[in-house]
């Protein structure tokens, strides 16, 4: 009877799991993937586009640890609340927060950092946790501005917890600090410092969940911090002060909670922040946290057996919406580094960090379909640093311009949500925002409209800033299309062809040149430089940049003649993957070939066989970049991670489309990697994905159907896409070299444009001959765009 009982209960737990639901996706997002390698992402408890990133630190400098952890390293020097994912250079880790056994003692006594085991550490969306060698259990969770932590001590220990507004990593520097107690269990203060981000201001105010015994600066003096003690001058004080909040011991083990939230405005902001989590039970928190990123995994569910693939995706996915970050309050109100107050209207969020030499290839053109609720407010966040500082933001943190990387490529990601209708952009105020940056006086503009390239001998990397700024005008010409703005698209077309002054027909390759026309030397395609005057291509050499042209794939084969740029890109994925060079850019790697899939220039070339009329060869690769560049491991990444860029490329591929020419809404058809995929849009709309046939060996698309229709057409179309409706794919072990391979079918170039009725059926399409020149072609391709 008793087995009986046991064997009716397992059953009706197994039925309820199986036929109810599956496991939450959460579940299958791992924080610790890209924490080693040269991934540099963060493990650390966060929501989705939150301010607070609450996570360790191991208090080591190094490339590898821009994210303040590494997962080769065994050290926690302690919690901070702000960190940047992914990205190549350090900042933040601000408020840095650190439990000890017992206070340190003396004032000039150096935190030694704790050591800990990776078998205890936890991770899950929301949520981080680590039991530290000491006997410390540490346990964290977040709001969207508070950061919760509950310490568990050791019986016999006297629970400290000190604040370190001193401490950093690797770029920055405090330069003004401040504490100050306000009751036994409140205090606030701030953090002012230089670095990546040139002026930050981060203020906090935190509370104890019992009181602290007492307030320590440095262990020594029981004051209130921030004030000026004997023997201490004002510059001292300002470099980075610490405090120690000390609690009363206990000879049992003893929990201590604590929630510390920010402001970017100042400390009475981050006061009523506190009321972000208006109670004390950790347990509810980190449940909100975890249904917040249940509800963001469940804009794309896929279906699979492949429980690693699942877990590579959904963690990929997780890392596409922790930035850009929440910078305003709750009111909509910041101060920026200029030191002014402003407030976003009508309480819309202020978002900084926008990694946008990477993002605007994939991650922006994700976000038109996954954040329809927030969009609206980055992309104004993005107009909003215009107003404050002239131009469009290039790469902004901490609303400063850290000028990192070349182009200006907000316009590219504004141009999309224009030519995408995007609800709440004020279309003619982006328009002439993207204008000023594209005639702005600065970073070698000036130049590259005088001479029609960027001259090497005037600035450096001549062929990456060329052929970038070429695409960015392409996208703004076909903005000035659809507002009827015919003077500025003629310009812009034109300068949009920038790239054709750069290739050089004897090596096939586009290459720096000088004001003097001359060619810059000396040459070598597998060199690579990381010194800005002196490198000819931004993180990168010849062969990962030469094919970047995605406005215009078949403008470079008229280049390259005949089967020419086939046979090259062929090349580059079968070569040597040697870089030359003393000083080449660490960010070079993930290597097919030449092929680097861990930097971003690369990222849109397996399609461009697509563009050619060859998507099997697309196909082939995008499985075998997938397979081997996206491991469920904590070295899972090929390079850096990016700020979603790298991750939102696997979200794209394994759901089999990808934003190739990442303006205008054309989705290239690549190869999908799992059973079915369903995206759950704005509106109530859902957009069905179908794999028949879904296999390893089973990688070439054999042919597609939409909304019941055959579809040949080697890419959707955004504007049908969000209607909602059912994609099925008809997968097989060999290519069909008739799908997709008509001129008329392939996706959108300059010089080769398509009259058609594109309402999201199957119609007959004709490829129209270019006559009359350029303009008519172009012209003939922005009308086709906005039909």
């Amino acid at each position: 009877m008793k087995k009986s009982a046991l064997y009716i209960l397992f059953s009706i737990f197994f039925f309820a799991s199986n036929s109810f639901g599956q496991s939450k996706l959460t579940s299958f997002v791992d924080p610790f993937i890209g924490t080693g390698g040269h991934g540099h992402t963060f493990p650390g408890a966060v929501v989705p586009f939150g301010m607070v990133q609450l996570s360790p630190d191991n208090g080591k400098g190094g490339w590898d640890w821009t994210s303040g952890y590494h997962y080769s390293d065994n050290h926690i020097a302690g919690f901070s609340h702000m960190h940047l994912s992914g990205t190549g250079i350090g900042d933040w880790l601000d408020i840095s927060v650190m439990p000890l056994l017992k206070p340190l003692q003396g004032q000039d006594t150096v935190l030694v950092p704790a050591t800990f085991s990776h078998r205890n550490e936890k991770a899950s969306p929301g949520y981080y946790s680590v039991r530290l060698d000491n006997g410390i259990l540490v346990e964290l969770t977040a709001s969207e501005r508070v950061g919760y932590h509950r310490y568990t001590f050791p019986d016999n220990s006297e629970p400290t917890i000190r604040f370190d507004m001193g401490f950093h990593q690797n770029w920055d520097t405090p330069v003004e600090t401040f504490i100050k107690k306000l009751n036994d269990s409140t205090l606030v203060g701030y953090r002012y410092s230089t670095g990546w981000a040139s002026q930050q201001r981060v203020y906090f105010a935190a509370r104890t969940s019992e009181p602290v015994l007492s307030f320590h600066l440095k262990g020594e003096f029981d004051i209130e911090v921030g004030e000026i003690p004997v023997g201490l001058t004002s510059d001292e004080k300002g470099k980075g002060v610490s405090s120690q909040l000390i609690f009363r011991a206990s000879s049992i083990p003893k929990t201590v909670e604590m929630k510390v939230a920010l402001s970017m405005t100042s400390t009475e902001k981050a006061l009523l922040a506190l009321d972000e989590i208006g109670h004390w039970n950790f347990n509810e928190a980190k449940a909100s946290a975890d249904e917040k990123w249940e509800k963001e995994l469940e804009k794309i569910e896929i279906r699979t057996a492949d429980q690693e693939l699942k877990r590579i995706f959904y963690t990929a996915l997780y890392h596409t919406a922790i930035a850009p970050t929440t910078y305003s309050d709750a009111d909509g109100e910041y101060k920026n580094a200029n030191n002014e107050v402003h407030r976003m209207p009508d309480a819309a969020t202020r978002y900084t960090l926008f990694s946008l030499w990477d993002t605007f290839r994939a991650l922006n053109p994700l976000f038109t379909l996954t954040q329809s609720e927030r969009y609206t407010d980055m992309l104004n966040s993005m107009l909003a640093f215009h107003d404050e500082n002239g131009l469009l933001p290039v790469w902004d943190l901490s609303t400063a311009e850290t000028n990192t990387m070349t182009g200006y490529h907000a316009v590219p990601v504004l141009a999309d949500a224009i030519l995408k209708d995007w609800p709440g952009l004020d279309a003619e105020r982006a328009y002439q925002a993207m204008k000023n940056s594209a005639n702005q006086s600065t970073r070698s503009v000036p130049d590259y409209i005088e001479y029609g390239y960027v001259p090497q001998d005037k600035s450096g990397h001549s062929a990456t800033m060329t052929l970038e700024y070429a695409y960015d005008d392409w996208a703004i010409a076909a903005v000035a299309k659809k507002m009827g703005k015919t003077k500025d698209y003629q310009q812009f077309s034109e300068r949009a062809l920038a790239y054709q002054r750069i290739f050089d027909e004897n090596t096939g390759f586009m290459r720096a040149k000088n004001s003097d026309g001359s060619w810059a030397l000396p040459f070598d395609p597998y060199y690579s430089e990381h010194d800005v005057k002196k490198a000819h291509y931004m993180e990168g050499n010849a062969w990962q940049h030469s094919f970047f042209v995605p406005h215009d794939v078949l403008g470079l084969k008229e280049l390259y003649g005949g089967e020419g740029l086939e046979a090259k890109l062929d090349s580059l994925f079968t070569i040597s993957s040697k870089v030359t060079g003393e000083n080449a850019s660490p960010d070079i790697s993930g290597f097919i070939g030449q092929y680097a899939h861990g930097n971003e220039p690369s990222h849109h070339i397996a399609y461009m066989y697509t563009f050619i009329g060859k998507p099997w060869k697309t196909q082939s690769l995008v499985r075998q970049i997938v397979d081997s560049m996206y491991l469920d491991q904590p070295d899972g990444y090929a390079g850096n991670e990016d700020a979603g860029q790298m991750s939102a490329w696997a979200v794209w591929n394994i759901a089999g489309l990808y934003p190739a020419n990442p303006v205008g809404g054309e989705y290239v058809i690549g190869s999908p990697m799992v059973d079915g995929v369903t995206f759950r849009l704005a509106n109530d709309k859902t957009l069905e994905i179908r794999v028949l046939n879904n296999s390893p060996a089973n990688k070439y698309v054999q042919s597609v159907q939409f909304n019941g229709k055959a579809h040949n057409k080697s890419y959707f179309m955004h504007k049908n896409l969000i209607k909602g409706g059912e994609i099925i794919f008809t997968m097989g072990p060999e290519p069909n070299e008739n799908w997709g391979t008509d001129k008329s079918w392939w996706p959108a170039s300059f010089v080769n444009t398509y009259q058609a009725v594109d309402d999201g059926d199957e119609v007959e399409e004709k490829q129209e001959k270019k006559e009359g020149g350029f303009f008519k072609s172009i012209s003939e391709f922005f009308n086709n765009l906005f039909k």
